[in-house]
Parts: structure tokens; C-alpha cells; sequence
């Protein structure tokens, strides 16, 4: 039995997550679906792309994850199926994939009207599109079946942190529902950088020169959260409320001298 899952920004006040779900059983009554998130803030592609990233490696291989962040659907923007690390990923085409990208990836554009619903509408590719293809995906279909091979999948710029001289910068790109700050700088991109030397983290005006264990050692504190990256939090509160905290603000890592 093959899981599905679904990442949108679709909600849940609208049918179409529903939608969608009935089209992929009604292809394979036997498919597992699981949801994963259908909060992504709308039309956020950077967000998504760190989502996926974060949630796809605790499935196992072989698995579907059926991804719609699609702010231009209906546009020129194609439509892809990504083969990665043994899992296979569905969804427009815009950048949304950039971090389950590398050398030994590959992508085919969804052009085969076989594996669509007879009517495509320009405003909801995921029910029409992308769910069939999930569908037929999970009963064993080809990915190259599909269309023509994609070398250049879009690849959204800014997405790593970036060091110029004693300044490691990142920025924030997502908050959780309790109002955690989570950045772009991985541990591990932390750890190449700081070397085992002392250091200082900003964000705004908070200045860290430990990380914690968990939300509740500080007021304020950050911590390396379960994405793996460094991540702001303030106990019994929602730091992003608390301090005015906005995507794309930007998180440093220096150096101290002792």
C-alpha cells in the first residue's frame, strides 16, 4: 500500500483538499493518504519549500508527497513529478522543490492527458492534474511516462544562509502555530561555521550566546528545533507577536573573542 501525502496552503474552509482526496481514491481505493500541513501561509513558495524538506524524510521510501503552493496556476509554469532520495514529489513547478533537489534527482514534466481528469480546470490543477497523477503514481506508474525529462526545475534564490566575513546571515522563513521563529540556518551549517568558538546569535534586539535545550530554560531563548534548524522562542508567549518578527528578517551568527 503507497502513502500519498498532502502539503497545500488551500486551508481547510474550502473543499478542495477534500476534493482532491476523492479523486485519488476513486483512481486507488487502496492508497493511504496522510496530511501533512494545508496551513502553509497562502501563496508562500519559500515556506512550502521548507516544509517539505522537513517532513518528507520520516516516511518511508517509495512514498508520494503531493505538494500545491501554486500562486500562477493556470500560467505557463509546468507541472512536474521529482524523483528524490526514493521518494517521489508532485507540483507545480515554481520553486517549490528547491531544497529536495541535487545531482542525482530527476524531474518530468506532467504533459500525458492520460494520467489528468478529462477537464482541466486553469484555476485547480491540483484536482485535476497533480491528484490523478499522485494517484497513478501510487499503483506503480512510470515517472517518465508522464512527458519529456526536466534538466532546469526552477530553483528559488535565497534559501541558504550566506556568510561574508565574520557574519554568518540567515533569515527568518516560517513561524509555527505556538509563534516560534524558525530560520534557515541548519546546525550543521551552524556548527561549520562556529568551529566550537564562542559566539553570538541575534534577532532583533534578543542577543543568545548559548543555545538551549527546549522553550522553557529562558523567557526568551533559541534552541535547535526538531527541523533541525536554529529556532526563537518565547515560553508561555508567541515571540513573533512579542516582537514585531516578520519573514525574510534576518538572523546572524558572529564570532566572539574571549
Amino acid at each position: 500500500m503507497k502513502t500519498i501525502t498532502l502539503l497545500t496552503d488551500f486551508g481547510l474552509k474550502d473543499p478542495y483538499v477534500g476534493v482532491m482526496k476523492g479523486v485519488m481514491l476513486s483512481i486507488n481505493p487502496d492508497a493511504r493518504i496522510v496530511d501533512i500541513t494545508h496551513e502553509v501561509e497562502p501563496q508562500d513558495v519559500t515556506e512550502g519549500c521548507f516544509l517539505i524538506k522537513e517532513s518528507y524524510p520520516f516516511f518511508s521510501k517509495g512514498s508520494i508527497h503531493l505538494c500545491i503552493i501554486d500562486p500562477t496556476v493556470g500560467s505557463d509554469r509546468r507541472a512536474i513529478v521529482l524523483e528524490h532520495d526514493g521518494h517521489l514529489f508532485v507540483g507545480p513547478d515554481n520553486g517549490l522543490f528547491s531544497l529536495t533537489v541535487d545531482k542525482r534527482s530527476r524531474a518530468y514534466q506532467i504533459e500525458n492527458k492520460r494520467y489528468m481528469l478529462k477537464e482541466v480546470s486553469d484555476t485547480f490543477h491540483g484536482r485535476n492534474i497533480f491528484a490523478p497523477v499522485a494517484a497513478h503514481l501510487s499503483l506503480g506508474l512510470d515517472p517518465a511516462v508522464l512527458g519529456r525529462k526536466v534538466d532546469d526545475p526552477v530553483l528559488l534564490p535565497g534559501l541558504h544562509p550566506s556568510t561574508k566575513g565574520h557574519t554568518l546571515t540567515g533569515k527568518v522563513v516560517r513561524f509555527d502555530r505556538f509563534g516560534n521563529v524558525l530560520s534557515n540556518i541548519s546546525i550543521e551549517s551552524f556548527n561549520r561555521f562556529v568551529k566550537g568558538r564562542p559566539f553570538q546569535i541575534r534577532l532583533h534586539d534578543m542577543r543568545f550566546e548559548t543555545l538551549y535545550r527546549s522553550y522553557f530554560e529562558d523567557p526568551y531563548t533559541c534552541v535547535v528545533g526538531s527541523s533541525g534548524n536554529l529556532e526563537f522562542g518565547l515560553f508561555g508567549g508567541n515571540l513573533a507577536q512579542d516582537k514585531s518578527i516578520k519573514k525574510g528578517d534576518a538572523v546572524t551568527v558572529t564570532p566572539l573573542r574571549r
